[in-house]
């Protein structure tokens, strides 16, 4: 039974292997040389000593912070209503449809709603208002990337709500709580599993954000995603981009272990 499950794992871990750990080996070796190719710990260097990057650490920091709490705020009333709905299966998956939709046409999508003469604009003036700039503003960008992102938020939380036994629901009632008390003493605690998933799968991609800054964004929003972007395709800096890769994977795992599940 073991060698069977060795046999089937094999496939498993060779893509493991080459396409998770071998990238992350390659980013983390070009990151000591420089863009001369001398091994060297001034990429390390430049980043921490240098105001810019440190500034695009914050904001990318900020913009996936903003982006989380938008996309909790609006998935988990979304996923406690859908725990109730006879076709909730139904209604679930028209929720994760949009996921299957390339990210590059919705990014065009919004770029057509929210343009000088796009849909937004154009109610605005049927409306009488004057049109607005929408596209290329925080704005934008941040409710893009909430909407790209939602998804992701709904379903882990939507499969915690949906493990909550009944019972204890009904139980707290009898006992006398409000729905409120019963929402904030059992029905939240009891998923705060989902929200934890939620948040990694949510707040990780949204550090690395780089083409919907220079779409949606038009630049205004500058990240770490957006620095690794110039330097591997505009100034050819593998070694710095590589560092910055190297910061956002620490990044990454810091997030995993601070939001992580842990026994009391």
């Amino acid at each position: 039974m073991k060698k069977k499950l060795n046999a089937f794992s094999l496939p498993y871990l060779l893509w493991i292997g080459l396409f998770v750990l071998a990238p992350v080996a390659l980013i983390l070796y070009k990151s000591f040389f420089d863009i001369e190719g001398h091994l060297t710990l001034g990429n390390y260097q430049t980043f921490f000593a240098s105001w810019t990057y440190l500034r695009m650490s914050f904001n990318s920091i900020l913009y996936a912070g903003i982006i989380t709490l938008v996309t909790l705020l609006i998935a988990y009333p979304t996923a406690l209503i859908l725990t109730r709905l006879k076709q909730k299966q139904l209604w679930l998956m028209l929720v994760i449809l949009p996921t299957w939709v390339n990210l590059l046409l919705k990014a065009y999508a919004f770029m057509g709603i929210f343009g000088r003469q796009g849909g937004v604009n154009n109610f605005l003036q049927f409306m009488g208002l004057a049109p607005k700039q929408i596209l290329f503003t925080d704005f934008s960008f941040i409710f893009v990337a909430a909407y790209i992102e939602i998804p992701f938020m709904i379903l882990p939380i939507f499969n915690a709500l949906t493990d909550i036994d009944p019972n204890l629901i009904h139980a707290s009632r009898d006992l006398g709580a409000t729905d409120l008390q019963t929402f904030t003493k059992v029905i939240f605690p009891l998923s705060l599993n989902g929200v934890r998933s939620g948040v990694q799968s949510v707040f990780i991609p949204s550090l690395s954000l780089f083409m919907l800054t220079r779409l949606i964004g038009g630049n205004r929003v500058i990240t770490l995603g957006t620095a690794i972007e110039q330097h591997f395709l505009t100034t050819q800096n593998w070694g710095m981009g590589s560092t910055i890769g190297v910061v956002l994977i620490v990044t990454m795992l810091l997030i995993m272990w601070v939001t992580k599940e842990r026994n009391k």
